[in-house]
């Protein structure tokens, strides 16, 4: 499989490239609009065709290049079918496959960081959006998150995966690139806790500032990113 992470510096966004082989059919998941014409060029590069672009949820830090790439190369742009963007060519529900010419994702919904939240599983790896992080969690205090089904996202649906899948998240902010369900399981500080309750009784206590692009970037990605 042809896989690649791209990186937003601005955003401490990651933005996935996946193939099956070399001049075939591709996906991205999660990509910036600033970078549209870069992701471009690499898959023009790499002798690939851009099929599908996918949104794990509505992004609050950066704008999406869903409609950048759809006006550019037709792809089919995704997202969960609890999506308020209604821009989307389609949505998918949980439990669903998605995917193109050999690279197949099922759509697992976890939400908690907002109430339209999906991670996108493989064989080997996840996608997790903001609901999973390296040694952290996605925040829950604002777009309709509640650390309650957080928890169970968590706890009952990523944690229930194989320990050895990989784990790809959508933002570091330390240079952490991929991590395992099991490392996550055993070292992540927020999966320490007993209960629902007591995750719930943590996340309070963050008192985290809005994102710098909130204000612009939520409306802007219930447009697809689309002036």
């Amino acid at each position: 499989m042809l896989f690649r992470q791209l990186f937003d510096l601005e955003s401490s966004t990651y933005t996935y490239l996946l193939a099956s082989r070399a001049g075939g059919e591709a996906l991205l998941i999660d990509p910036v609009k600033e970078h549209a014409d870069e992701y471009l060029e690499l898959i023009a590069e790499l002798e690939l065709r851009l099929v599908m672009a996918v949104d794990t949820h509505t992004h609050a830090d950066h704008i999406t290049a869903l409609g950048d790439l759809r006006a550019a190369t037709r792809c089919v742009t995704w997202m969960g079918e609890r999506t308020k963007a209604e821009c989307v060519s389609a949505q998918f529900r949980d439990g669903e496959t998605i995917g193109c010419d050999g690279v197949k994702l099922r759509a697992l919904y976890t939400p908690g960081h907002t109430d339209e939240s999906f991670s996108l599983v493989m064989d080997d790896r996840v996608f997790t959006g903001d609901a999973l992080l390296i040694r952290g969690t996605g925040r829950t205090d604002f777009q309709n998150g509640d650390s309650y089904a957080a928890y169970d996202s968590l706890f009952n649906k990523l944690l229930k995966l194989p320990d050895e899948m990989l784990v790809y998240p959508g933002h570091d902010y330390k240079g952490w690139t991929v991590s395992t369900i099991g490392e996550e399981r055993r070292h992540n500080p927020r999966l320490q806790v007993k209960s629902a309750e007591e995750y719930a009784a943590m996340m309070a206590k963050l008192k985290l500032p809005d994102p710098k692009q909130m204000d612009v970037a939520i409306p802007a990605n219930l447009r697809c990113g689309r002036a």
